[in-house]
């Protein structure tokens, strides 16, 4: 059969696009269908681009200057026209770049809604068309993204939210209650904490982003109390009425207490945006959230349909769902590809920003992997006082035999960015002695690295017989 195209890809975001990119690199014919107006998926519209721009704007809205005497000089609260503004500017310049690579790299884009017909052909409806056209593909690769779980009750976009509402709001809440700690909902508290909104997070478990290392979780919990965040933890909803006058929301929960808030933003997890794509007629199975189950090659249960990116669940990051994408593409075509060895970084953008790579203690003792902790604080390092943020944490692990480095955890100022350091030390298979013996510039945050080891060097020496 003579294939339209050797490759379809279905959705835009970062797992189209670096695997539409790849396939177009090994001379293969690539169309990506996406629904949306413009390209980008979520990462682009409503995820990560804009929640961290956001986030830069709060952060340079809220910073408050000081006077020659050290006297805070009052600025007036921003509004959410002024937050959204440098967020539609880099929008509307990313949106650029996306367009202008994949036309560089000759993939063709398709506007309009697709669907299944049969494992290798797709209908793709363009809004406001009165009939549908038909592509036909070798292979397919699923890369819809995904949504916000809808809230149990009916969402207004005003009262009762989702993530993907907070760009669209036109002022800002006085108070705020957000139900679910996990990183979304943890990023969006901590910066509306810092515009003065009384923030309240209600989660059933007992700590928030339970995948992350426990110590790094209690300073950034400590923080945002510090920042008059309440924290309902080993809570959840019972009932919700949502007032339309005066505007408010009122919670009770399930241990009888009630938060009664201007706007509840839910952020219960996210689920694969496949309904709509009659998955069945290309015998592919979404589970109840909608995620496709894949293997190491991310194929699915049909030979030449592949999924990447948030469809696939955990970890769902903009970062690693592009490199799923890369993957997956050189996975269908037999090019020797293989995932970094430290594993994938993460980063979350809460204030204080968090980011780690590699293994957590709570897993090391699991494993009963032996170990040693080096930490490095903020207020120890130049370039931590020179930022003004004394309350940075940062720590390595050491394997305790081989001190082979085996994680790295990092709160405060430039986090995402400083981890990239340990990241690389971890794939080449370096550990202690790389950092005690290198020189990084003076000042800076890699300084945290030296201080680090010098303080797991410490504990390794303190061993009888060491």
């Amino acid at each position: 059969m003579a294939f339209d195209y050797d490759l379809i890809v279905l959705g835009s975001g970062p797992a189209g696009q670096r695997a539409a990119v790849q396939a177009a690199k090994l001379g293969k014919r690539v169309a990506i269908v996406e629904r949306q107006r413009m390209v980008g998926g979520v990462c682009l519209h409503t995820g990560t681009v804009p929640s961290k721009t956001f986030r830069e704007a709060v952060l340079s809205l809220t910073h408050v200057p000081s006077l020659a005497g050290g006297t805070p000089v009052e600025r007036p609260r921003p509004t959410m026209r002024d937050l959204l503004h440098r967020v539609n500017q880099v929008i509307e310049r990313e949106l650029d770049v996306v367009a202008r690579q994949l036309s560089r790299n000759g993939v063709d884009l398709v506007s309009g809604t697709a669907s299944f017909v049969d494992p290798h052909m797709v209908s793709v409806a363009a809004q406001g068309a009165g009939s549908a056209r038909t592509l036909t593909a070798a292979d397919i690769l699923i890369a819809v993204g995904s949504v916000p779980a809808p809230p149990p009750v009916a969402n207004d976009h005003r009262t009762i939210l989702t993530s993907d509402d907070i760009l669209t709001l036109d002022e800002l809440p006085r108070t705020m209650a957000v139900i679910g700690g996990g990183v979304i909902g943890i990023e969006y508290a901590s910066m509306f904490a810092r515009l003065g909104v009384e923030v309240t997070v209600v989660d059933r478990h007992q700590r928030p982003l339970e995948f992350c290392d426990a110590e790094i979780v209690d300073e950034l919990i400590h923080q945002m109390r510090e920042a008059r965040v309440t924290f309902r933890l080993g809570e959840a909803v019972k009932h919700i009425d949502s007032q339309p006058e005066p505007r408010c929301a009122d919670i009770e929960l399930e241990s009888g207490k009630r938060v009664v808030v201007d706007a509840a933003m839910f952020s219960i997890g996210r689920t694969g945006a496949t309904q709509g794509l009659a998955l069945e007629k290309a015998g592919v199975v979404a589970d109840e959230r909608g995620r496709i189950t894949v293997d190491a090659q991310f194929r699915t249960s049909v030979a030449h349909i592949s999924a990447a990116g948030d469809v696939i669940g955990f970890p769902a990051l903009a970062s690693t769902s592009s490199e799923q994408g890369r993957l997956a593409v050189c996975a269908m075509y037999g090019i020797d590809a293989k995932p970094t060895r430290a594993g994938f970084p993460y980063g979350i953008y809460a204030i204080p920003e968090i980011s780690m790579v590699g293994a957590t203690e709570q897993e090391l003792t699991e494993k009963k992997v032996p170990y040693e902790v080096g930490v490095a604080r903020y207020e120890e390092i130049a370039r931590g006082q020179i930022l003004g943020d004394r309350s940075g944490f940062f720590k390595m692990i050491f394997h305790r035999e081989t001190r082979a480095l085996l994680g790295v955890h990092c709160l405060g100022t430039q986090a995402t960015e400083l981890v990239h350091i340990g990241q690389a030390v971890l794939s080449l298979g370096g550990g202690l002695d790389y950092f005690l013996e290198t020189v990084f510039n003076y000042p800076t945050l890699a300084e945290c690295y030296k201080v680090a080891a010098y303080s797991a060097a410490k504990h390794m020496r303190a061993r009888p017989g060491a």
